[in-house]
Formats: structure tokens, sequence, C-alpha cells
């Protein structure tokens, strides 16, 4: 299993941008596919979005489609989670998560159970 290392959270307010940082020191996560989730007080985590080992497919959780971007830089060994138009509703732990594919794959993966490997979280809160 890797260790990974969010970073990037903060707090913002409303309308306001993050970058979230997912690494895995020392390790390169080119075959990897790559999961976001999220979990706000009280209520169960949740999957933000994904990107799939070869970085050619991507999926978004319908609330942050169109404010969200998933990347990945193979070179910088780091997938990042482009927060933009943020909402006090996006307030939550970010955790970032791997799941090992062997090769560059097209698959994205939107399910907890599937991922291996998880971050100790960063905290993202918006507000005013």
């Amino acid at each position: 299993q890797l260790e990974l290392v969010e970073s990037g959270g903060g707090l913002v307010q409303p309308g306001g941008s993050l970058r979230l940082s997912c690494a895995a020191p020392g390790f390169s996560l080119d075959y990897y596919a790559i999961g976001w989730f999220r979990q706000a007080p009280g209520k169960e985590r949740e999957w933000v979005s994904c990107i799939s080992s070869s970085g050619g497919n991507t999926a978004y959780t319908d609330s942050v489609k169109g404010r969200f971007t998933i990347s990945r830089d193979n070179a910088k060994k780091t997938v990042y989670l482009q927060m933009n138009s943020l909402k006090p509703e996006d307030t939550a732990v970010y955790y970032c998560a791997a799941r090992a594919e062997g090769h560059r794959s097209y698959v994205c993966y939107g399910s907890s159970s599937e991922y291996r490997s998880w971050g100790q979280g960063t905290q993202v809160i918006v507000s005013s």
C-alpha cells in the first residue's frame, strides 16, 4: 500500500478557489487510478472525483461538475483537485485514494471499495 499525503486545504470564502494535491512521497503514481473523496461533519464519506491511471478518463459527482477539475502530473508524481466557485456545502475533509492498476488504464472508479491506499485527509472550510 502507498502512503498518500494530501495538501492544499484551508479556509476560503464562498466563491473562492483551492487546489488540493495528492502525492506518495518517494513513489510514482503512474500506474495508479486516483480518487478524491470527502467527508463532512456528521455525514458519510462521499466520492467526489476520479482519474484513470492513464489520465485519459475523469469523472465527477454531480454537485461539483463544472467547478472541480481533477488532473495528474506524472512528472511531479502528483494528482490535483482544482476547486473553483466553492460553496459552504463543500466544507469537508478531503481524502485521496489510490488503486494499483499495473498499467495505463482508462478505468475510473467511483466506489471507495475499489481503493486500497488512503491519505490522512486535508480540511477544507468554505465560510465567510
